[in-house]
């Protein structure tokens, strides 16, 4: 589906108004298990229309209606129409169907937004090397927190000048703190890496056969190893929805996993897995420590450490570029 066509955009709307009555979190939980069912499609030997159409694509991928719209939808009803559930931007567990219609059409407006963004982000010479999706939700809520919120990326300049800009208060203020200590980092990186690139090398082994008698498309084959464990990570979020207290504190792995399925379809090692599970561990806390922590509006770390681990990843191992890849 060409992402300029009138039908993608009227799709991305349609879908985009959904995702924001759900609420952000719930979106993009939905938005996992469409991908996984999608993958499992795929590996079946079917259709990649449920992967790369809805769960990726203009009709429900995380960068419209699955995930993003409600992260604008719910910044636009905390800070312009004052009728967020909560009342507060960051929560993005709450539905918002019970807000007013335009909170649901800004949703809408948000996900036509970044269905288009992405084409023009792949047009851009190094940028382009980023994950094109990730990238476009970190703009998309950049413009919100600016539009709605009246707040530069980097969030609230006295909670800088209070807490210091990668500060987190003992983690008082942490994005995710039950999660934020370094030795947990490594090790939850670790484990979540190597989960991620085991699956990708089992997945590969089925679709590379698959798609060289053209049972599968390249694209398919490539991309349901990749993001088999991101979906997994998705689905597992529904955590933070039903859970209370200590019950709630999930792990947030979705980064991890797709750092370490691309860490193992890059070097062919688990190793290499399990090392950039753990690199993009550390980078989504960084970025949250960076654009979330200080913010008033949920800015999703681990999209900003997608966008960042990938772009970095391209330059060390593309051959136009430092070409590591040579090495495995």
């Amino acid at each position: 589906m060409v992402p300029w066509s009138s039908e993608a955009i009227i799709l991305a709307f349609g879908g985009g108004v959904f995702g924001a009555s759900l609420g952000g979190l719930w979106a993009f939980c939905l938005c996992g298990l469409l991908t996984m069912l999608g993958c499992l499609v795929v590996l079946a030997g079917g259709s990649d229309f449920l992967l790369l159409q809805v769960g990726l694509g203009p009709i429900f991928g995380p960068h419209v209606g699955g995930f993003v719209s409600g992260v604008v939808a719910a910044t636009y009803a905390a800070g312009v129409r004052h009728n967020h559930p909560t009342g507060n931007a960051k929560d993005i567990l709450s539905p918002l169907v019970d807000t007013s219609w335009d909170v649901l059409a800004v949703g809408g407006v948000s996900a036509v937004f970044g269905l288009l963004l992405v084409p023009v982000l792949q047009r851009i010479p190094v940028l382009r090397e980023s994950d094109m999706l990730a990238l476009s939700i970190i703009i998309n809520i950049f413009l919100a927190r600016l539009l709605f919120q009246k707040e530069p990326p980097w969030g609230d300049r006295e909670s800088i000048r209070k807490y210091g800009w990668l500060g987190t208060d003992n983690h008082a203020i942490s994005w995710v703190g039950w999660m934020s200590p370094p030795s947990r980092l490594v090790v939850l990186g670790a484990g979540v890496g190597l989960l991620s690139g085991g699956v990708a090398k089992g997945m590969r082994a089925v679709l590379v056969p698959l798609a060289e008698k053209g049972a599968v498309s390249e694209a398919a084959a490539i991309t349901a190893p990749l993001i088999f464990c991101w979906g997994l990570s998705a689905i597992m979020l529904t955590m933070l929805n039903f859970g209370q207290g200590s019950i709630q504190k999930s792990p947030v792995t979705h980064c991890m996993a797709i750092m370490g399925a691309w860490g193992f379809l890059q070097t062919g090692s688990l190793a290499g897995a399990m090392v950039f599970g753990i690199g993009a561990a550390f980078v989504e806390e960084y970025a949250a420590r960076l654009f979330y922590n200080h913010g008033s509006n949920h800015l999703d770390p681990p999209a900003a450490g997608i966008a960042i681990a990938t772009l970095l990843m391209n330059l060390v191992f593309k051959p136009e570029y430092l070409n590591f890849s040579q090495y495995f």
